[in-house]
């Protein structure tokens, strides 16, 4: 007798890119820490009515195979392959949210951003005071309550606040050979990145296999919870290759 136990292990392999073109050397990605995976196959049934309360024929119509998978591990190239197909880029894109806080100087009254990671700082996320009330950017000298920013991170605040706590969020890019960000443009209808799908579910030395040759996303999920993981949910729909297949399964019985 054959059982199925656990989240199993899926791969996907991208074939083609967000523009439909084909990608020469594709490398699979595994979605990690895997939570759940479901395929579900479905058909339309056409049923045939004489006067009598039964159907006397029946035909199978148009089918749909759609899936959907679970993975808490955050991977710039599984979510890249498998969902926009767009182009990743090395480096760290990254935000600092300021929980620490700092005292405003007193001349001058000026705080110059020293980003972590020798990072490079991008843009302003607001300041707040030290009862958590966001303070008011201004492009000319600040009065109390208020700052200006200039060019490289040098926020100036007014001189009547100095002594005062701050708390300033950024966001910030640095060097990097691990991280990866992009930029997700807005392209033609019509063309979405496509991808192998192989599911691998093993127990008590048996397996069952779930090859599906192309699939496209159809949903991708990130959703936050107060005191939880994060685990995004991915939706997929499988369809004909050009040779025919839609789905290759196998069980070891």
């Amino acid at each position: 007798m054959q059982f199925a136990f656990g989240s199993g292990v899926f791969w996907g392999t991208p074939l083609t890119d967000a523009s439909g073109n084909a990608i020469t050397n594709p490398t699979p990605v595994q979605l990690g820490v895997l939570q759940n995976v479901s395929v579900d196959i479905s058909f339309d049934v056409k049923e045939l009515y004489g006067q009598n309360q039964f159907a006397v024929a029946v035909g199978r119509g148009k089918g749909k195979l759609t899936g959907k998978a679970a993975s808490a591990q955050l991977s710039a190239a599984a979510i890249n392959s498998l969902v926009f197909g767009q182009t990743l880029t090395p480096g760290l894109t990254n935000d600092y949210y300021d929980v620490l806080g700092q005292s405003i100087p007193a001349s001058p009254s000026t705080v110059t951003i020293v980003a972590p990671g020798a990072g490079t700082f991008a843009y302003d996320l607001g300041v707040r005071n030290a009862n958590g009330v966001p303070m008011t950017r201004v492009s000319g000298t600040p009065t109390t309550g208020q700052y200006s920013l200039a060019t490289g991170g040098v926020y100036t605040f007014a001189t009547a606040d100095a002594g005062n706590t701050v708390f300033i969020s950024y966001q910030y890019t640095a060097t990097s050979t691990v991280a990866q960000h992009s930029t997700v443009k807005n392209v033609l209808m019509g063309q979405a990145p496509m991808f192998k799908a192989d599911i691998y579910v093993p127990y008590g030395g048996k397996s069952l296999v779930l090859t599906l040759p192309q699939a496209m996303s159809t949903k991708f999920t990130l959703a936050t919870k107060l005191d939880d993981f994060m685990i995004p949910d991915f939706d997929f729909s499988g369809f004909s290759d050009p040779s025919g297949n839609v789905l290759i399964w196998g069980t070891s019985e």
